[in-house]
């Protein structure tokens, strides 16, 4: 029987490319998106061209109710899950600490941060009330730890807030078979970048990663995937870099 996996944010970059690898690895699919339908329908028949079964919901999850709504649909379509991976998040343009507003900083961490636990929440629920475990792994950044002065000190810290979350629910969780890990991509190249307002980001910035380059949305996926499968049966409350060793 194949596991069923909610993946939030799968419409672009790290979020397609492990819903496809999924796909192949023997999982069916919650595909997640908020506004990029046709990215989703294009992973959707994608996963359904390797055997999956495959849900698109739409939902914010930064807003409560339609994080409520999308576990309805995942519920209705499957009936239970068994992995999580907790993708979905949002950067902003450059900006000093002094420039970045109210506005902008509810709109990260909602997103970011309390959408991420709320979506999580959820997922344990049904893990705990299934019996037999489950896998989450939630996305950080290499940011968390660099704390991009200058660029986006509002997103390291919503991802430094991802990594201690990890750690917490992974301790909540564990006596129940549930892990729950993080991966912290380095400078990948996805179109993140460009909604920063800097496209060409990730290749001017390549000269500061030690193998000289930026990494790519599957390579990302592939830790994920191992994070979730039985090959990391003893991993829990960990932190995967994927940085090129930045």
């Amino acid at each position: 029987m194949r596991k069923v996996l909610l993946v939030t944010g799968a419409s672009a970059g790290i979020g397609t490319a492990t819903a496809r690898l999924a796909a192949t690895r023997g999982y069916d699919l919650a595909l997640n998106y908020n506004s990029d339908r046709a990215g989703a329908e294009t992973v959707a028949r994608a996963a359904r061209d390797a055997g999956a079964r495959t849900l698109i919901c739409q939902a914010d999850v930064g807003d409560p109710e339609q994080i409520a709504r999308m576990y309805r649909e995942v519920d209705g379509a499957f009936g239970r899950l068994d992995a999580l991976v907790n993708n979905a998040g949002v950067v902003d343009r450059s900006a000093p600490v002094t420039d970045i507003t109210h506005e902008r900083l509810r709109r990260m961490f909602d997103i970011n941060v309390i959408g991420a636990i709320l979506v999580a929440k959820e997922a344990v629920l049904r893990m705990q009330a299934q019996g037999d475990g489950g896998a989450i792994v939630n996305i950080s950044s290499a940011a968390a730890r660099l704390g991009s002065g200058g660029q986006y000190v509002d997103y390291a810290a919503s991802k430094a807030a991802i990594d201690t979350f990890t750690k917490g629910l992974s301790d909540e969780v564990s006596r129940e078979n549930i892990r729950v890990n993080s991966v912290r991509p380095g400078l990948i190249e996805t179109d993140i970048h460009a909604k920063g307002g800097e496209p060409g980001r990730a290749e001017r910035l390549a000269h500061m990663v030690p193998m000289q380059r930026p990494g790519s949305a599957e390579e990302v996926a592939d830790a994920i995937l191992y994070l979730l499968s039985d090959a990391a049966s003893y991993v829990t409350g960990s932190i995967l870099e994927v940085t090129g060793g930045r």
